[in-house]
């Protein structure tokens, strides 16, 4: 595989990761209004994806490659010590407004949105399918596999998970709408249970 042709792959990967990247832009942009630490998960977000158009940019232009494995090293190390230090503070932060219910006597609300984990498994799992698809398509003609089998199988499993997925989120929450909103605490159960027993 020639460096032009792995630019133009790193490239049309980085145009297709508008989806994270712009976000991470508007969170940036809002400043004050958004928490600490998702302005550094932003921020670490916005660094990975300009390292990534920064390398295809060197590679196409024909950059020697000690220093755009330096430039790689030092934009991808940069993005995940973001990323610890947003996942850090959001602990902390977590932990400030537990204790902030807890004063008003009330039990914190259920976070919503998919977890960091869910996210991070995600996409492992499109990377590790992009590398297989590369590797059918390189190395796996001299083992006999067919471009189609090279580029279908990923896509299938990709399509079972992506299907597996929406059934997830398209199923309704198991208990009543309520339980999903703030719930009283200690103080609110007490006064129920005093008015059952009247």
């Amino acid at each position: 595989m020639t460096g032009g042709v792995l630019a133009l792959g790193i490239g049309a990967v980085t145009a297709s990761g508008c989806v994270w990247y712009v976000p991470a832009l508007v969170d940036l942009r809002a400043g004050a209004d958004r928490p600490v630490s998702r302005r550094l998960a932003a921020a670490g977000c916005v660094t990975g994806w300009a390292t990534a158009a920064v390398a295809a940019l060197l590679m196409t232009l024909g950059v020697p490659v000690p220093p755009l494995l330096a430039v790689v090293t030092a934009g991808a190390g940069a993005a995940v010590v973001l990323r610890i230090r947003a996942t850090v503070r959001r602990r902390a932060e977590e932990r400030e407004d537990a204790a902030t219910w807890a004063a008003l006597d009330w039990a914190a609300p259920r976070p919503h949105g998919p977890r960091p984990v869910h996210i991070a498994g995600t996409i492992g799992a499109g990377l590790a399918l992009a590398l297989v698809t590369a590797l059918l398509l390189t190395w796996g003609r001299s083992q006999g596999v067919g471009t189609i089998l090279a580029v279908t199988a990923p896509a299938a499993v990709a399509g079972c998970a992506l299907l597996a997925a929406f059934a997830r989120t398209a199923r309704p929450a198991a208990g009543p709408r309520e339980e999903a909103v703030r719930r009283p605490g200690t103080r609110g159960a007490e006064l129920k249970a005093l008015k059952q027993r009247s």
